[in-house]
């Protein structure tokens, strides 16, 4: 009986020699695997780059604005030119050495200092969302698609359910009372911090329902393999076989969705926040300092074109990280 023969991935084996003669065949772990698919996507690598810088400054923002360094608060007037609607009395927004991208109008103050700020907010309040939706929708899914049943039935019209609901229309509605009973309920009187964490919340709950429905679907494929038969039979219990047997099978999916998520919700943010949800001035962030820009687009242009510029990038730099760990993480992706 004739068979057909298996093709083998180039890139799953390396060859070794042994004693200056002889040459063998080692595999390579999936990690080794995925190390060398990225570290051949140059521009992946450079779109990482990018992320692991905008991280890092988002990390050392508040550090920098303690030194003294960066000051998104402080404004100078004496920058501007108040007859003329108080813009920059510079050219180009005010564009110098002291001041990279310009000086705000209206308060004077250092555009490159809020937009680092801004670039932390946003990025803190988009990673709260995105770890609550892909820990609920991941947790959510592993039960939905091993559980099967009644278990199965109730957690997919909850899912139905919560797809349902206008996310944006519903942050905005809910906005002045859930803020409120955060204050009362975790006693904070910090008004940024708390409507930094009403939208990571809702961004959050609302951002599940999509992910549960892609793990439901790899787990219901998973609970039939032979390691997952393995563990049932050996009494394992159903917690383990969660976390234990089928997590690490869907990390793949998990990182994939995560990457992808966060420019979404970056985007998100600042479309909230230029609807007047969210962080509101004179604390920065992206979407509020774009909100603030749209009113000065004629008269300096500069100051609105930066922050689009930067968000822009931002979301664009997620989205193509995203592609290219997908692309990385698929054996069957053409490389």
């Amino acid at each position: 009986m004739a068979t057909t023969p298996t093709e083998i991935d180039p890139a799953s084996v390396q060859v070794t020699e042994t004693d200056g003669k002889a040459k063998a065949i080692e595999g390579r772990s999936p990690w080794e695997l995925f190390r060398a698919r990225l570290l051949k996507d140059k521009p992946t690598l450079v779109v990482l780059g990018i992320v692991v810088f905008a991280l890092v400054l988002a990390v050392l923002a508040p550090l920098l604005w303690k030194l003294g360094v960066i000051n998104p608060t402080k404004g100078d007037i004496s920058l501007l030119n108040i007859e003329e609607g108080s813009i920059p009395k510079a050219p180009w927004g005010g564009i110098s050495a002291a001041h990279p991208f310009g000086v705000e109008p209206g308060t004077g103050a250092d555009v490159m200092s809020r937009v680092i700020v801004g670039v932390s907010l946003s990025l803190v309040i988009s990673l709260a969302a995105a770890f609550i939706a892909v820990g609920l929708g991941t947790v959510l899914g592993i039960v939905a698609g091993y559980s099967r049943g009644w278990v199965d039935f109730a957690l997919s019209r909850l899912i139905d359910l919560t797809l349902t609901f206008p996310q944006t229309l519903m942050l905005i509605a809910l906005s002045g009372v859930a803020v409120e009973l955060l204050k009362r309920v975790l006693h904070l009187s910090d008004g940024a911090l708390v409507n930094g964490l009403y939208v990571a919340l809702v961004l959050g709950i609302f951002g599940w329902p999509g992910f549960a429905r892609i793990i439901r679907g790899q787990v219901l494929s998973l609970r039939e393999r032979e390691f997952v038969e393995a563990a049932r039979s050996l009494g394992a219990k159903p917690g383990r076989i969660y976390f234990k047997e089928l997590l690490p099978n869907l990390w793949a999916p998990v990182l994939v969705y995560f990457t992808l998520l966060l420019p979404s919700f970056i985007s998100a943010e600042a479309a909230l926040s230029y609807l007047g949800v969210g962080i509101k001035p004179p604390m920065p962030t992206l979407g509020n300092i774009l909100a603030d820009s749209v009113n000065y687009a004629d008269a300096d242009p500069v100051f609105f074109t930066i922050p689009a510029l930067v968000i822009a990038t931002l979301v664009l730099s997620l989205n193509l990280l995203g592609d290219g760990l997908r692309d990385a993480l698929d054996p069957k992706s053409n490389r």
